[in-house]
């Protein structure tokens, strides 16, 4: 990609950008082992300028190499031109023989995020389902070297730590944006310049649309961009390449303390918890750097170094008995007999909601008010492990309810029956838990209770036999 790389805009002659685009895209679907036999190639396609220059170049390489191809198209409807953008994108794409897909979002939360962070989460969740619903593996988006300079200006404005100081990454997974682990996006355009993708687009002639939002400086990306960058650019010819160098710098700054946060977490985590006995013994910085790292596990967003602060200080200062709750934007974090967790922001089962339903030999059955799933499992002969007759769970009418108080349950023959609350206990499954964990009646029969297990007394020895488990998403 040094041909993309150069310090002046004209360092490249515009008979020659088209050779560098194909080349750059090129290079992209081989560092990430693009398998043209077997994978879909997708461009996110807004019928922008850069986006159609990312299309026309892709197209080109599909035809050359038999590539599969589609564009996907998100309509926000936020502009009273929507419609004629993608109508003009189907258009396009009728004209270059290529799949055209596209899904209308509604922006949800606006006044939280902003109409900018609104429209650019909607984007991404419904690119990530068009992906998957037609195939495609690789995402392919039309980021340039300007847009990189942008973002970590941007972040740099914010506040922001490394993470955001990095910038965009030639490619990457973001299951938080696309909704799976499996799609990658991929950015082949970073060191090409907007200078660059115009010269294409003249040169070729290309047909692209002008969003009006774009000129709009109230947006913030949009003040940099008009205001901000070419005094910039004045001052400081070649600036964007700069900053792409220094986003390079805090790239590999943050995969350091991302291999220290691996190491923090083998050290401090236990299964799905973290330990304060190991978390007293982090530095604050390290602290603070394991915490992040476990929040973007959970696909998270970043709190505040003030929110972080605060968290610290409480977890660190309450009682060893207290069960401390520090809330979070997207969830949760507690303290129990000193271990911490992280619970995403759940709203409980309303009380006395009573869910019938009928086995039908379904392997799991969704439960949403609980945020989970029952699992039947069929054990095989020999399976020395407790299950119930499977023609006699057929036969019931299963209902699924919350506690109400006073309900036991008898996990073996040779052990007595307990109260759910003293199964808890034992256990040690955590107070704020238990309002998620259903329980499971044949008739007036409890015969499973999420989080404990199966009652013993309608177990079967042998014949077709289920066990049941419940799964929390």
């Amino acid at each position: 990609m040094s041909d993309l790389s150069s310090p002046s805009d004209d360092a490249i002659p515009a008979g020659k950008v088209a050779q560098a685009l194909t080349q750059a895209l090129r290079g992209a679907l081989e560092a990430i082992g693009f398998d043209a036999g077997a994978d879909t190639l997708a461009v996110a396609y807004s019928g922008g300028l850069d986006s159609s220059v990312l299309l026309d170049v892709a197209a080109a390489l599909a035809a050359e190499q038999g590539l599969r191809l589609l564009a996907l198209h998100v309509h926000h409807g936020l502009s009273p031109n929507a419609d004629a953008w993608l109508a003009h994108c189907a258009q396009r794409c009728a004209a270059l023989a290529l799949p055209f897909h596209a899904e209308r979002v509604a922006l949800d939360k606006v006044a939280d995020s902003g109409v900018e962070e609104a429209a650019r989460l909607a984007r991404y969740a419904a690119l990530g389902r068009l992906c998957r619903e037609h195939g495609a593996r690789l995402l392919l988006t039309a980021h340039h070297l300007d847009d990189q300079a942008e973002t970590v200006l941007l972040q740099l404005l914010r506040g922001s730590g490394l993470a955001g100081m990095s910038g965009m990454e030639a490619s990457n997974t973001a299951p938080a944006l696309l909704g799976d682990e499996a799609t990658l996006i991929a950015r082949p355009f970073l060191a090409a310049t907007r200078a660059q993708l115009e010269a294409y687009a003249d040169g070729r002639g290309l047909p692209h649309i002008e969003d009006e939002s774009n000129a709009d400086t109230r947006y913030a990306r949009n003040a940099l961009r008009h205001q901000v960058m070419p005094a910039l650019g004045r001052a400081f010819p070649g600036f964007q390449q700069r900053l792409a160098r220094a986003a390079g710098h805090a790239q590999g700054a943050q995969e350091l303390l991302q291999e220290v946060a691996q190491q923090d977490l083998a050290r401090c985590g236990h299964e799905n918890h973290l330990l304060m006995p190991a978390l007293r013994a982090l530095s604050e910085q390290r602290f603070f750097n394991l915490m992040r790292h476990w929040f973007a596990l959970r696909g998270m967003r970043m709190p505040s170094a003030a929110w972080m602060q605060e968290m610290r200080s409480q977890l660190l200062e309450a009682d060893v008995e207290a069960q401390l709750c520090v809330s979070h934007p997207d969830g949760e974090v507690h303290r129990y007999r000193e271990r911490v967790f992280l619970a995403p922001r759940r709203t409980p089962p309303d009380e006395g909601l009573v869910l019938r339903l009928k086995w039908n030999g379904e392997a799991s059955l969704a439960i949403a008010p609980y945020y989970g799933a029952l699992h039947f499992d069929r054990l095989e002969q020999g399976d020395a492990r407790p299950g119930f007759d499977a023609g006699w769970l057929r036969a019931q009418t299963l209902q699924v309810q919350g506690r109400s108080g006073g309900e036991r349950i008898k996990l073996a023959a040779n052990r007595p029956a307990r109260s759910l609350k003293q199964h808890f206990q034992s256990a040690d499954v955590p107070a704020w838990e238990r309002p998620f964990l259903p329980l499971l009646l044949a008739g007036d029969a409890l015969i499973f209770a999420a989080g404990i297990g199966m009652d013993c007394a309608h177990f079967a020895t042998g014949g077709e036999r289920i066990a049941i488990r419940w799964q929390a998403r």
